[in-house]
């Protein structure tokens, strides 16, 4: 069709037409979902003309698309290049690579006195200091955090709002804003999950505006971009801190101890728009009264605010702060307020839901909304909240004084790392560790110099310390919105007791940072060993299998001359004989030489082959293991969290490969390469007839079959095993009739939302090798309870027969837990069906028993099912 005016259609023209029509159909299908800035701000400031829009730097505007992490990270520099009230600071990097960043925005007098206001700052939160501090004189610290799930962005869009309004605003409103407060804004906690979205709903984005709820923009394949590139909730680890993400944010985190933090978050798309306080009755008691009283006062802005745009919101409902490892949570045991904000998701730049057409700007607006609100509300609240940092650890002093428990005792002697790896979790949080000077006993249990460790509970983190330690049993509510129980102690399944009293004569130099032990080896004619006691013993074996060495594992205890001295060795010991390896003995010494000066894992060098006690070392009792070969079902039908962990376990505790499959993919697989397949938590409607056959199969050849937690269920409902379960015995009260209105509680209290057990261990089996307590603490956040195996042989740990420690359990579940299996094993043919009811993996910091995973791993083959 030619140009109305007549003009000939060149080649040029005709490129210029092109555009001409691709420019108004991207207008018009952009149209529900753009907005001009003046949409977000605020109406009575006026904004500096030399700092840059965001759409100058990203190409759009705010919300017009999803903001990638590289466009997001453009716009921040730009705004620290052009503004004197904001400096960048990148504060690391994640899995992936990306920058993390924090900006600090205040005035520019403040700027010039940066570091003298944050060490004035961070004395409030020591009380031999903080009594002299002119709370008068000094700005309040704010954290803005913005879409810790990468599938919730309207947080992280909002946060390019927010730079451009703390850089450009002008007025007396903002220049007492900028006198009075330091803002760190922190725009995307989670850059890896950000990016995986953005680039999933900006892909299936139609030109002409698709609203339908069923369309591919709004239904992001498995795993999603909630969580970070092993697929983990970054948001359930800020007490954990067992990723890049986390332990880089903890860093300043610690530095500013801000007065707020506000966590920007979404939820369902037929919501509308929450902020805490959450429900009162599931506040964590540790949680000062004074902290719920001024996160209500801040609520009063965050409804004026919202109020004046006309936007649905809701408190007090659904929402709690009981587990300190969330964002919104872990500053209300460190002095500060945490703010959860839950925004109705549109899942894509504009959806249908029940409140009528949801987009995605208007999604960022309510963010970038109670971003303001915030601010006010930290300005004109500014000397109460500094008061009250203040007096948190004042009180928390004086409560640690008056406290019957004067300091906590923990350290196994037989796994220095695992007592390494809880104390670099402890100095994240800047709580104090002292090395033990003086051997002691507690609870029957004796700790001693060189492998225990001690917790005064007199000093500034009494509070988190207890936060994080204590066990309960006893709780206001039946519901929690995450987990009851992640005691440190039972996580890491260390010797610990409390104490009454505690004398610092008894403690070395605080710990200030944790440092690898180094080790060395001797040189044999004979034979190697390494223990299978410490928490990085896999990652040595992986490592000696790697360089084609031949290892064999003891499954009886054996005393050999070591050039050590005389040494007993327990179940589980790995032997490297000299005798039968495809390198010559020096070539051998040469590469466990440098293994192990760069492992904690202790190898020792043997003399002989003739033991001063127990079996021989050419005894059929040391069984031949090899290198295993990994395969991890992953894709729809598992669940990417409890993939992630065993990914994360293999690859960054272990550095072991391992295969992720999509369960769909599996029939077409050849199966041969692998001799070990592991089925995380899922429903695996995809494995078909034809992949069960092949898995059987292949099980039945010899291979090793883990499954965990739901997988089973599949397995033993698809004839893998044959696990019984136990039933529950509690009788309905048919007397009793609840409310109509509590039927949603009453089924969700029902649940078990992440409660500790006490297990038993068969030490002798090689599931437990390298354990020396015969008691272990389980996680459980399942209702499934086995019953144990027909063979005594195979049910190596089960459940104590009352086995709760910490965390709510409803009451029909006592009885069903009591002796229940925790794993079972069965035979398939020359192979075996490992059953795991609970997850040995829990969020990367359930160290106590990763063990077990590894074990069923690399001594699967060694099992007799039979």
């Amino acid at each position: 069709m030619p140009p109305a005016t007549g003009i000939p259609l060149t080649i040029k023209n005709k490129k210029y037409m092109r555009l001409l029509w691709l420019t108004l159909i991207f207008f018009i299908g952009s149209e529900i979902s753009a907005q001009p800035l003046s949409y977000y701000l605020p109406k009575e400031f006026s904004y500096d003309s030399s700092i840059p829009v965001p759409s100058k730097i990203i190409g759009h505007e705010v919300g017009e698309w999803h903001v990638t992490h590289d466009r997001l990270v453009q716009y921040m520099r730009a705004i620290d290049q052009a503004s004197d009230r904001a400096i960048l600071i990148e504060t690391g990097k994640t899995y992936e690579g990306r920058p993390q960043l924090l900006l600090i925005f205040t005035s520019p007098e403040n700027h010039k006195n940066l570091e003298k206001i944050r060490q004035e700052h961070v004395k409030l939160s020591d009380p031999s200091q903080s009594a002299t501090l002119n709370t008068s004189d000094m700005p309040a610290v704010l954290w803005i955090g913005c879409s810790i799930h990468g599938n919730e962005p309207s947080g992280a869009n909002a946060s390019m709002l927010g730079a451009y309004h703390l850089a450009a605003a002008k007025g007396p409103q903002m220049d007492s804003l900028l006198r009075n407060t330091v803002i760190l804004l922190d725009p995307s906690f989670n850059p890896d999950g950000l990016n995986r979205f953005a680039s999933w709903v900006n892909t299936n984005k139609s030109f002409t505006s698709v609203t339908d709820p069923n369309a591919r923009e709004f239904n992001e394949m498995w795993p999603g971009g909630r969580t970070n590139h092993y697929w983990f909730d970054l948001n359930r680890d800020w007490m954990p801190a067992q990723h890049n993400e986390s332990q880089n944010r903890l860093v300043y985190y610690h530095q500013w101890k801000p007065n707020v933090l506000t966590d920007h978050h979404e939820m369902g798309t037929n919501a509308s728009f929450f902020f805490q306080p959450g429900v009162p009755s599931r506040v964590n008691p540790n949680t000062p009264v004074k902290n719920q009283e001024l996160t209500g006062k801040i609520a009063n802005y965050h409804a004026r605010y919202l109020d004046k745009i006309g936007s649905l919101y809701f408190t007090k409902e659904g929402y709690d702060d009981f587990y300190y490892g969330k964002g919104s949570t872990y500053p209300d045991i460190n002095g500060s307020i945490g703010i959860l904000f839950e925004q109705a998701s549109s899942r894509g730049h504009a959806q249908e839901s029940i409140n009528g057409l949801l987009t995605f700007p208007f999604t960022i607006r309510n963010q970038f909304t109670t971003m303001l609100s915030t601010l006010e509300a930290v300005r004109n609240m500014r000397k109460d909240l500094l008061d009250y940092q203040r007096e948190f650890y004042v009180n928390a002093k004086k409560e640690a004084q008056a406290s019957g428990v004067k300091a906590y005792v923990f350290g196994d002697s037989y796994d220095a790392s695992r007592n390494q790896e809880l104390i670099k979790i402890l100095l994240r949080h800047q709580i104090e560790v002292y090395p033990l000077k003086n051997a002691i006993s507690a609870n029957g249990i004796g700790f001693n110099p060189g492998s225990a460790y001690a917790i005064p509970l007199d000093q500034p983190q009494y509070k988190l310390i207890k936060g994080i330690f204590e066990k309960s049993l006893m709780f206001k509510d039946s519901l929690f919105y995450d987990i009851s129980a992640w005691a440190l102690p039972s996580a890491f399944n260390l010797p610990f007791a409390e104490l009454s009293s505690w004398n610092s004569s008894n403690a070395g130099e605080k710990i200030s940072a944790v440092s690898t032990q180094k080790n060395s080896l001797a040189q044999s004619d004979y034979a190697y060993a390494i223990e299978w006691d410490d928490y990085y013993a896999p990652a040595l074996l992986y490592q000696v299998q790697q360089k084609g060495i031949k290892t064999k594992v003891a499954t009886v205890p054996f005393e050999s001359s070591t050039t050590d001295g005389s040494r007993k060795f327990t179940y589980g010991t790995i032997l490297i004989p000299l005798q039968s390896q495809t390198i010559s003995p020096a070539e051998l010494y040469s590469a466990l030489s440098e293994l192990q000066s760069s492992s904690p894992s202790k190898m020792y060098a043997l003399r002989s082959g003739l033991s001063e006690s127990g079996v021989d070392l050419g005894s059929s009792s040391f069984s031949l293991i090899k290198k295993p070969s990994v395969m991890l079902f992953s894709g729809p039908g598992t669940s990417a969290n409890d993939v992630g962990e065993v990914w994360h376990l293999l690859d960054q505790r272990y550095k072991i490969p391992a295969s992720l499959v999509d369960v769909s993919s599996f029939g077409q697989l050849d199966v041969s390469r692998y001799s070990v397949i592991i089925m995380s938590s899922g429903g695996y409607p995809s494995l078909n007839k034809e992949s069960q056959d092949k898995l059987r199969d292949w099980v039945s050849n010899g291979g090793t079959l883990i499954g965990i937690e739901d997988a089973v269920n599949y397995l033993s409902n698809h004839g893998f095993t044959k696990v019984g379960y136990k039933k529950d015995s509690t009788k309905m009260d048919t007397v009793s009739v609840l409310p109509y209105a509590s039927r949603t509680d009453a089924r969700r209290a029902e649940e078990i939302p992440g409660t500790i057990f006490d297990a038993e261990l068969e030490l002798t089996h090689p599931i437990c090798y390298g354990y020396h307590n015969q008691k272990i603490s389980i996680f459980k956040s399942n209702a499934i309870f086995m019953d144990k195996n027909n063979s005594p042989y195979n049910t190596p740990v089960k459940f104590t027969a009352k086995p709760l420690q910490s965390g709510y359990l409803h009451k029909k579940y006592s009885a069903m837990a009591g002796n229940a299996a925790v794993i079972n094993i069965d035979a398939i043919g020359k192979g075996r069906v490992i059953s795991m009811s609970d997850n040995p993996n829990f969020r990367a910091f359930w160290f106590g028993t990763n063990r077990l995973m590894m074990n069923a791993i690399f001594f699967g083959e060694v099992i007799s099912a039979r």
